[in-house]
């Protein structure tokens, strides 16, 4: 129970799905927790969730593209924990359609998100890490999309993808510097989680989409948010100490094929 015991940790989309697993598992470890995401209302559930099981934690209203929200974010939980330790760039959306289909505006609101937001969130994690002293664990939300492709993903593989090549960056510049900062990406396949629900529902016919997502994945079934909870602890703790630059793929052979 003490993985991640005393350690601050901050993550983003943390009111649902992959977000909200990491966050609820880390305080199960002994984090205290920031919870930013623009859903004022979940993400106070997920804080009181915790604190009902004996964690503390806070939330913050944030949309990761914005840079100075990022400034008051990092300022927020200096003020009230003194540290940062652990950063989780969960934050992110879906859009659909191939490279005919989706349009300019999705292509940049999509990159925006997601794309810049981990950028925005990495560097700002690193200032507060090093005015920390004691190192750190960034960890960016990639995909299997930020591995193989898609057709019918043109904008999600390209935010994911360049998530996966900006982690690196910015894990190399880091261990070059003696931050003692670890980067690294984790890459779920499908995961049940309300963005691929409601990815399914605006498709057309939900069940028989779930069964084709299933379909996908060896193992015969998409994954769970606590598949990608457990991965994020690895990574923040201390477990992981010998990694960084590293992509943790957790798909049911989704990319093994």
């Amino acid at each position: 129970m003490d993985r991640v015991k005393n350690k601050i940790a901050i993550v983003t989309g943390g009111a649902s799905g992959l977000g909200k697993s990491s966050a609820i598992l880390l305080a199960r470890e002994g984090a205290k927790i920031v919870i930013t995401d623009l859903d004022e209302e979940n993400g106070n559930v997920v804080v009181q969730q915790i604190k009902d099981n004996g964690g503390k934690a806070i939330f913050i209203k944030q949309d990761v593209s914005e840079e100075d929200q990022w400034e008051m974010v990092m300022d927020t939980t200096l003020k009230t924990f003194g540290k940062l330790h652990i950063l989780a760039n969960s934050a992110g959306i879906g859009v659909g359609g191939t490279v005919e289909e989706v349009t300019l505006a999705d292509w940049k609101n999509l990159l925006n998100i997601n794309l810049d937001g981990s950028f925005l969130g990495t560097q700002y994690g690193i200032k507060a890490m090093k005015e920390t002293g004691e190192g750190g664990s960034i960890i960016n939300f990639s995909s299997i999309e930020g591995l193989i492709g898609d057709p019918n993903l043109a904008a999600y593989n390209a935010s994911k993808g360049g998530i996966t090549l900006f982690t690196k960056s910015a894990a190399l510049h880091c261990a070059k510097q003696g931050y003692g900062i670890r980067v690294n990406s984790i890459h779920p396949a499908y995961i049940w989680t309300p963005m691929v629900e409601n990815f399914l529902k605006a498709q057309g016919n939900l069940e028989e989409g779930k069964k084709q997502l299933e379909s996908l994945h060896p193992v015969g079934h998409m994954g769970e948010p606590d598949d990608i909870g457990y991965g994020v602890v690895y990574l923040a703790s201390d477990e992981s100490k010998f990694m960084t630059g590293s992509e943790l793929v957790i798909d049911g052979g989704y990319t093994a094929q």
